[in-house]
């Protein structure tokens, strides 16, 4: 993500938008949140076939489970890229987007606010629709959402924030996924199980033109004998969340009948996440002889190929508060263990 401050803004007017019922930005964003949903699906997809393949080939005996596993690490790793390239393109629009915002080009409609939707296949949709009805009160038990977040992102020592080891404002996170939301009482609507996939990216700017190094098991920060324009060391995670949420949204009572909703009040989540890691990546910017630098250097640089750790939230409607703890250390081996830590904005979109 180049411009934190941009993606920070985006968010903060959807969640002013939502509040104040003025849809046309919001319905805007939404078809690239959209755009980004499907993209995930499709890679997420065709990942899933290339990784039967390779069990395929492993029950042949064609290779050994180590093939089949470094295979597999692969597969991942080359999703991730393709979606990291795949998904710029969408957040482009969303600068653009909120450019337009900002300039007053996106007017509001102050008089009538519909949301249509249209299904292709209208029996299908029937049919699923009534398979998901509870059979007493006739609302959906379960839905879906897309999950986008962003925030700040820095290491943890021994409880102690390292802001000046790395840049508090130029290291972020962002993340995007899928989750469903399944309420847990048949006659209650207060306690739900939220649970998904999602793809996390964990940023972190080293400061005073430091960069990693690695000296066998251990991955140390070392001053840079060039003038560094940026230092940056990036980490993916492909994750599994798991939240217990309650969620105090009152139910509709129409026509004698009770239907229970969700994300239209206040909610606060607490669970955690357990994810592995698919690409490790390091990217140096300088400028040297009149000529600008940028070098990407992939490796595993002794991270933890698994992390865990704890998560909670707490919103309003679609938007809410987002704070991540890694229980797992970032590198394996070091002897100092640095655990990362995000705190940012979360948006659910049904």
């Amino acid at each position: 993500m180049k411009n934190f401050t941009i993606y920070l803004v985006i968010v903060i007017f959807m969640f002013v938008s939502k509040v104040l019922g003025q849809e046309t930005f919001e319905s805007k964003a939404r078809q690239i949140a959209n755009k980004i949903e499907k993209i995930t699906k499709e890679e997420k997809e065709t990942l899933k076939q290339e990784v039967e393949a390779v069990n395929v080939q492993l029950s042949e005996g064609k290779i050994t489970q180590e093939q089949a596993d470094k295979r597999k690490k692969e597969l991942a790793e080359a999703r991730a890229t393709i979606i990291e390239e795949k998904v710029t393109l969408a957040q482009s629009e969303l600068n653009d987007l909120v450019q337009q915002k900002v300039d007053g080009k996106i007017k509001e409609d102050s008089v009538n606010k519909h949301t249509l939707v249209i299904h292709w296949n209208d029996k299908d949709w029937n049919e699923n629709h009534k398979k998901r009805k509870d059979s007493i009160r006739g609302e959906r038990r379960t839905t879906s959402q897309f999950v986008f977040a962003m925030g700040l992102n820095n290491m943890m020592v021994d409880g102690k924030l390292q802001d000046s080891n790395y840049s508090f404002i130029g290291s972020h996170f962002y993340e995007w996924g899928f989750t469903y939301n399944s309420r847990l009482m048949k006659n209650d609507n207060l306690l739900h199980a939220k649970y998904g996939l999602s793809l996390m990216y964990n940023n972190i700017r080293p400061t005073d033109n430091r960069y990693f190094v690695v000296n066998g098991e251990q991955t140390n920060l070392e001053v840079n004998a060039i003038n560094l324009d940026e230092s940056r060391f990036r980490n993916v995670y492909i994750e599994l969340p798991l939240h217990l949420e309650f969620d105090f949204t009152k139910p509709k009572i129409s026509n004698g009948k009770t239907y229970f909703r969700t994300q239209k009040s206040f909610r606060f989540g607490i669970g955690g996440y357990a994810g592995i890691n698919v690409k490790s990546k390091q990217i140096l910017k300088y400028d040297q002889d009149d000529l600008d630098y940028k070098v990407r250097v992939k490796g595993d640089y002794n991270v933890n190929n698994f992390n865990y750790g704890v998560s909670s939230y707490i919103g309003y409607q679609d938007m809410s508060l987002y704070v991540k703890y890694d229980l797992s250390p970032l590198f394996q081996d070091n002897l100092i263990k640095e655990n990362n830590i995000s705190l940012g904005l979360r948006l659910d979109l049904n």
